[in-house]
């Protein structure tokens, strides 16, 4: 456990002393196909800052998760350049991807023993983030015994197990029904308050947006630019039905709408 101790400790010294969680230079990204080279996003610059609380916001195919896997380094941009000061940002997927053959915490130490976590401290760093997570007592749970909501809170605490400052999601919680992805908008806000991690959330839902980031960034439609951000003065905790989260929702959503126009004209 010192080790893990001392890494966090590291984490924190280094999200204190960097200006920055991510930095997104002048960044563009195009792909070959049969039809020539397409432009998907162009000249995108944008910062987050340590614990700070992002939202990427733009319709579908406006290269939200593009920018995304560019930041997590799975994929090099074209042009421009990325920082992530912190290390490797942890990404965390739609789609829960956990091994199926392995328990909840089997999985999450699998994260941990890749980090290079020594073998006798795994189990309780595994069962820690499971109770951070609200899953205490579910270590030794199969993945087919859990419901869509609770596979999603283990695959964060994975994502958690990765020991980043940078937290990559992307689009999570969009296959959950409406209660569950409520519930987890609640948790989410909770861990990113009580760890001050910086968040890059990519979604297509404006609501979801306005409820859980600082800061929103909507991407114009393709090629992706950022075309407009707003500040979220509401203070959390939030809820989704909140005068204040809806006034807001309707102001980006006629932008968001504009982009589509824009995007249907061409």
């Amino acid at each position: 456990m010192a080790t893990t101790l001392a890494k966090a400790a590291e984490g924190a010294e280094a999200t204190t002393t960097a200006t920055h969680a991510a930095r997104i230079e002048h960044v563009s990204k195009s792909f070959s196909g049969p039809a020539g080279s397409q432009l998907v996003l162009d000249d995108i610059s944008l910062d987050v800052a340590p614990g700070e609380f992002v939202t990427i916001l733009g319709a579908s195919g406006c290269g939200k998760s593009t920018l995304l896997n560019l930041v997590a380094g799975l994929d090099a941009p074209s042009a421009g350049a990325i920082e992530t000061p912190g290390g490797r940002p942890a990404l965390m997927f739609q789609e829960h991807a956990l091994f199926p053959w392995l328990t909840a915490g089997k999985n999450i130490e699998l994260a941990l023993r890749l980090r290079g976590v020594a073998k006798a401290e795994r189990r309780p760093e595994a069962e820690r983030l499971l109770e951070l997570v609200r899953l205490g007592g579910s270590y030794g749970k199969r993945v087919h015994e859990l419901s869509g909501g609770m596979r999603q809170r283990v695959a964060l605490a994975r994502a958690l197990a990765q020991d980043s400052r940078l937290l990559l999601m992307d689009e999570p919680f969009a296959a959950l029904d409406a209660i569950t992805r409520d519930v987890l908008h609640g948790e989410l806000t909770r861990i990113w308050a009580e760890t001050n991690l910086s968040v890059l959330f990519v979604t297509h839902n404006v609501r979801e947006a306005v409820r859980l980031a600082q800061r929103v960034v909507l991407l114009s439609s393709r090629p992706g630019r950022v075309a407009k951000e707003w500040t979220v003065d509401i203070p959390q905790p939030r809820r989704i039905e909140d005068p204040d989260v809806a006034e807001l929702s309707v102001e980006i959503t006629e932008h968001l709408r504009g982009e589509i126009r824009r995007h249907g004209q061409h």
